[in-house]
């Protein structure tokens, strides 16, 4: 199987990085400069679960060759122009951005069929071009097809089972599930809870579940978001499940959102809690909790506000 990840950063270059040294024919297409630097340099992961280690994927800053997969781990903001470096049509699409409307713009671009639903829970950053640094041991990709036909063993079924397979052989924990809905709400609704909080308050994790002013507002975005989860058919997503994943986590857990606010680079508000919002608003559901930790991070940060209406 050959693989292409588009957005070597945090997420996509910790992938890549792992599927290549298990020996996995891996393509990184990423912008020229980042191209050039993988090219001459390497891939470069120090990694609390697979330690440190160099590998020497192809990088293209455009890819024009069939791939069996297409590994999507760009910004949210960034998809629409990182999709003008992909000129081939993969078999198989494997997004692993922050949020929800992703998933559309992808389909209309290679076919509702060629899309899986997929995510990925990881803490690692890209500091410089290159250079990927994973902080968190945990590491857990989910993903499903949007059609029951393929739960036979062939088709998209049959690749996703085998990208499935090679990733859990490069060390990455992987679940397959049956519910599209479910592999998007049961990340969604921790992920906005946390990139919100840690956001608005500039504070880790441990200060959040020990201060009960901010613990309230955390278990707040949590109940919020599952509702709206629950009523986009996500039947599974539950309020103390993800409680007790934060409450598992360490003390000095923050989110990419509040790394990005103190980088100075626009935060992900329309891809994250603006996709909760935007899904409440369809259902009519009142998020009070989110909607006020948002106006504080629009305020704190001077990004622009989350679309809600489209």
């Amino acid at each position: 199987m050959k693989i292409a990840v588009l957005g070597p950063g945090g997420v996509g270059g910790l992938v890549a990085g792992a599927l290549d040294r298990a020996g996995t024919s891996v393509i990184v297409v990423a912008r020229e400069s980042t191209a050039e630097a993988i090219a001459e340099r390497g891939l470069r992961v120090d990694s609390v679960s697979f330690g440190e280690f160099v590998v020497h994927p192809r990088a293209l800053a455009r890819l024009e060759e069939s791939v069996d997969v297409l590994i999507v781990a760009t910004k949210a903001s960034g998809l629409e122009s990182a999709l003008g470096r992909i000129d081939a049509q993969p078999k198989l699409v494997l997004p692993l951005l922050n949020g929800l409307d992703h998933i559309a713009v992808l389909r209309e671009r290679f076919g509702r069929d060629a899309v899986l639903a997929g995510t990925i829970r990881v803490e690692a950053d890209r500091p410089a071009p290159g250079v990927v640094v994973h902080t968190s041991p945990f590491l857990l990709v989910d993903m499903a097809s949007h059609d029951p036909d393929h739960r036979s063993e062939s088709g998209a079924r049959a690749g996703m089972e085998t990208l499935a397979q090679l990733l859990k052989d490069a060390g990455v924990s992987v679940r397959v599930q049956e519910s599209e809905a479910q592999v998007m709400w049961s990340k969604l609704v921790r992920l906005n809870a946390l990139a919100c909080t840690t956001s608005a308050f500039d504070k880790l994790l441990g200060e959040i579940r020990s201060t009960p002013q901010l613990r309230a507002a955390l278990v707040g975005a949590i109940e919020e978001g599952c509702a709206v989860g629950r009523a986009e058919g996500a039947d599974d997503v539950d309020p103390a499940t993800a409680i007790a994943e934060l409450e598992l986590a360490h003390d000095t857990l923050g989110s990419s959102m509040q790394r990005d606010i103190a980088a100075g680079r626009t935060p992900e508000l329309d891809a994250i809690p603006g996709s909760v919002l935007r899904a409440a608003s369809r259902h009519g559901i009142d998020c009070p909790t989110i909607e006020r930790l948002v106006e504080m991070i629009v305020v704190r940060a001077g990004a622009p506000a989350p679309v809600i209406a489209r």
